[in-house]
């Protein structure tokens, strides 16, 4: 049988097929056995469309998204790295990916100490106190917790461009898969923050809260060593890793910075040059403005500016020097649902529908972030006979407003002198 199954259309079928039994309630080693017998080898992209194929099908997000992990741990013995028809060279250090993968193995090290600090803390006696040993291990999660920096990149810069190659499995599974990880994480911080516990009651926490905590995060880097990161070397173009590589900064790194030696292309594609000369002024009905000045006007206003197009793709987003919610000009181009979370899709859709069909026109929200009050309006955006254009979300931090009272009546500067 397995020299039947020789091509990718047949193993990509095959499966599927055995997955499908597997969500049925098949036992996951019947099925690694079928695995083994009929699929001697597959590669990363073809487990991608397998995934993508059966959300296609019909098979929800979440439920494929709840059994990744088991998918991953039935696939592992019949993964391979199956070399591209065309060899690339090897990769420069300081490549996107190149720093990916080392930020895995700083991660992994820092797992490593987490579970020699959780180690101590298990042997010691039930009814003592850790001390040392606690701060050990919160030193470890406090640098297993810059993972954030190394999700948001692949998040926004990495899905982002393969969907481009309509490729939007890993956007969907993955992003929920890292919302979990986020979720598993938060809980152990939320249990580490706590003072006084004894060492009996520390294992509990090591065995409820900080395994599976741990476990996830080396799921993930599993995932993209041997699934994600393969699959995007296959797909994406010089000129996408270029992309990726000059807005990494706007995130940051994750445990360790990038090596020196990479290039990006220096891309001629006129797609990407303004179409507008930058003395060619647009006339509005009450004015008009050049491009420079318009650019300079948007980044002056104290609130970040998002348009999304009538397509509900990115289109436009402002630059000021302080934004409250970091954006990355991959995301231009972009579905916007594509650009947040699964377990808020459903509330950008019900804006969009709502906007779209006139019921509704603006609306707002306000939440409390890293200790500001952060107000986040959307409104609809229609031409002069009212047909929809699009939605444009404002976000303004009103911390400081919010706490000015009495007046202020003579000139006064808040920040500091400029220099002449």
């Amino acid at each position: 049988m397995s020299e039947l199954i020789n091509n990718r259309a047949h193993r990509i079928q095959t499966m599927k097929d055995i997955i499908k039994h597997l969500h049925r309630g098949g036992s996951p080693d019947e099925v690694r056995g079928k695995l083994r017998t009929m699929v001697r080898e597959t590669d990363a992209s073809e487990i991608a469309a397998m995934e993508q194929e059966l959300m296609a099908e019909g098979m929800p997000v979440e439920e494929v998204q709840s059994m990744c992990d088991l998918h991953s741990s039935v696939l592992r013995e019949v993964l391979v790295q199956i070399e591209p028809a065309q060899a690339r060279p090897a990769l420069p250090q300081g490549h996107p990916v190149d720093t990916f993968r080392r930020e895995n193995e700083a991660l992994r090290e820092a797992v490593a100490r987490m579970r020699a600090a959780m180690w101590t803390v298990s042997q010691l006696p039930d009814t003592a106190v850790p001390g040392d040993e606690l701060t050990t291990w919160r030193q470890a999660y406090n640098d297993v917790m810059d993972v954030e920096k190394h999700y948001q990149r692949k998040e926004h810069l990495l899905f982002s461009c393969l969907e481009r190659h309509e490729i939007t499995g890993p956007s969907k599974v993955m992003w929920g898969k890292d919302d979990e990880v986020r979720a598993l994480l938060k809980s152990l911080g939320e249990a580490l923050a706590a003072r006084d516990a004894t060492a009996a009651e520390w294992k509990i926490v090591i065995q409820a809260v900080a395994e599976p905590a741990l476990a996830a995060v080396e799921e993930m880097i599993y995932k993209e060593e041997n699934i994600l990161l393969p699959m995007s070397q296959n797909a994406l173009t010089d000129d996408e890793w270029g992309e990726i590589w000059q807005q990494t900064p706007e995130y940051g790194y994750c445990l360790v910075e990038p090596r020196e030696g990479y290039q990006p292309p220096q891309s001629t594609d006129p797609a990407k040059v303004a179409a507008v000369a930058l003395n060619e002024s647009l006339v509005f009905p009450t004015g008009a403005l050049t491009p420079a000045q318009i650019r300079g006007l948007f980044g002056a206003l104290p609130l970040d500016l998002t348009f999304v197009d009538a397509d509900d793709r990115v289109r436009y987003f402002s630059e000021g020097a302080d934004r409250v919610f970091a954006r990355s000009k991959a995301i231009l181009g972009r579905k916007v649902q594509h650009c947040h979370p699964p377990k808020s899709v459903h509330i950008v859709e019900q804006i969009l529908a709502d906007f779209k069909s006139g019921r509704q026109s603006v609306a707002e929200f306000w939440i409390t972030l890293h200790g500001k009050f952060v107000h986040i309006r959307y409104f609809a955006v229609r031409d002069e006979a009212g047909a929809y254009q699009g939605t444009l979300e404002v976000t303004q931090d009103l911390t400081r407003l919010r706490a000015l009272a009495g007046e202020r009546r003579l000139l006064e500067y808040d920040g500091k002198e400029k220099a002449a």
